[in-house]
């Protein structure tokens, strides 16, 4: 039986309690959180589960083996070293910190003490992202030739972070899962119109080593929720839509065929346009996936994909893109 501690109850604290509680072979035994309001939430809906407003107490417990931490992201390294520290495992809210060296120096300190960290990238398990993945890998969609996100709505605006740091981990993590390209630079821009001088409108292009390119679109500030990915291959494209109800991933065998490369006033060029097709999804949820993943890790020494090592490739994008939205979108080579 693996003992499960959740630091932080608020907006996502108690999925996460839900699906790791219901997890066979763990219990979540003990919830932490600032706010007493949270804590009589948890004992509500879990009257078996220990709550404490001391931080110390749950990390320091000799009966928890992995901590969870869902709290704003510039407490997650001292969380996270902390709970490395006392020998236990963790499992960290997406961005896994605020600065690349913290997360290079939690990725240190696990290895050494043969601990697990994974970072919460739940898209990377949804069914959708598991069928995108199996297409790249068998080559539906042929060579990749970018990638093209969408992540807008109205709200909610956060204090402590900007639009960046809040939205664009969803879709640099699914990026960083699908493309085997290293990406080499980042170009970013936007503005802050209410929020303190954090930006609520974001644009990020990535460059990679070869002619594949990335464009990230973030804002707070839109009338409608989009959320759509758009990958183009030479062989076949595909567009997500992750807020249509149904055939959320639709395969469009379109593209452009080069007849002749002879000379550049001799290009000819074709447009292929034949079927469309929308595959099945699984409807598993996300994240009592990852939830099974992280313990299938733990039990058995795997890996975790997206471990500590995802997420310093992560927060290294979104360091670049913050420097290059601050010079006004100047290139920053990662």
């Amino acid at each position: 039986m693996v003992n499960v501690g959740v630091i932080g109850y608020g907006y996502w604290g108690p999925n996460l309690v839900r699906n790791f509680n219901s997890l066979d072979g763990s219990r979540v035994k003990l919830v932490c959180d600032i706010d007493e309001s949270a804590l009589k939430r948890v004992k509500r809906a879990y009257p078996g589960i220990q709550v404490t407003q001391d931080v110390n107490e749950l990390i320091s417990s000799k009966n928890i083996d992995a901590v969870i931490i869902a709290t704003p992201v510039i407490t997650h390294y001292e969380l996270a070293k902390k709970a490395l520290g006392e020998g236990k495992h963790v499992f960290v809210e997406k961005p896994f910190t605020y600065k690349a060296e913290q997360a290079e120096e939690l990725i240190e300190i696990g290895e050494k003490k043969r601990l697990k960290i994974m970072v919460d990238h739940t898209f990377l398990f949804t069914g959708a992202v598991r069928k995108i993945k199996q297409l790249i890998e068998e080559g539906v969609l042929g060579n990749l030739l970018y990638f093209d996100s969408i992540r807008v709505n109205l709200g909610l605006f956060q204090h402590d972070v900007n639009v960046v740091w809040d939205l664009a981990p969803h879709d640099l993590s699914i990026m960083d899962y699908l493309i085997k390209d290293q990406p080499i630079a980042v170009v970013a821009t936007g503005e802050a119109h209410y929020n303190h001088g954090l930006e609520d409108v974001a644009y990020i292009t990535i460059y990679f080593s070869r002619n594949m390119i990335a464009h990230l679109n973030v804002n707070w500030l839109s009338p409608v929720k989009i959320r759509t990915v758009l990958i183009g291959g030479d062989k076949k494209m595909l567009v997500w839509d992750d807020i249509a109800p149904d055939d959320k991933i639709k395969i469009y065998d379109k593209g452009v065929e080069i007849e002749t490369k002879e000379g550049v006033y001799d290009l000819l060029v074709s447009y292929r346009s034949g079927d469309m097709w929308a595959p099945r999804i699984d409807q598993a949820e996300a994240l009592k996936l990852e939830a099974e993943h992280y313990f299938d890790c733990l039990e058995n020494g795997k890996k975790p994909i997206n471990d500590g090592m995802s997420g310093l490739r992560v927060v290294k994008m979104l360091e670049a893109a913050n420097k290059s939205l601050k010079k006004k979108g100047e290139l920053v080579y990662l």
